[in-house]
């Protein structure tokens, strides 16, 4: 299984920060995969990247903006 942080989950998604990549799985209701210590040794959050891309691609559209 590949797993994702929120850094390659920011690039996937193309969202501003992490933060944002995070609030967004959190809306479409994507959780963790697991947890690991980080370098600064707090837990950080893993994605299974095959969930990040399937809810990515089942997302609902944003309408186009009106003239």
């Amino acid at each position: 299984m590949e797993e994702w942080g929120y850094q390659q989950v920011a690039q996937y998604l193309g969202t501003p920060s992490p933060g944002s990549a995070r609030k967004t799985l959190s809306r479409w209701g994507v959780r963790p995969a697991r947890y690991v210590l980080g370098a600064t040794g707090r837990p950080e959050a893993r994605y299974d990247a095959d969930t990040v891309r399937a809810a990515h691609a089942a997302r609902p559209l944003t309408r186009a903006p009106r003239p």
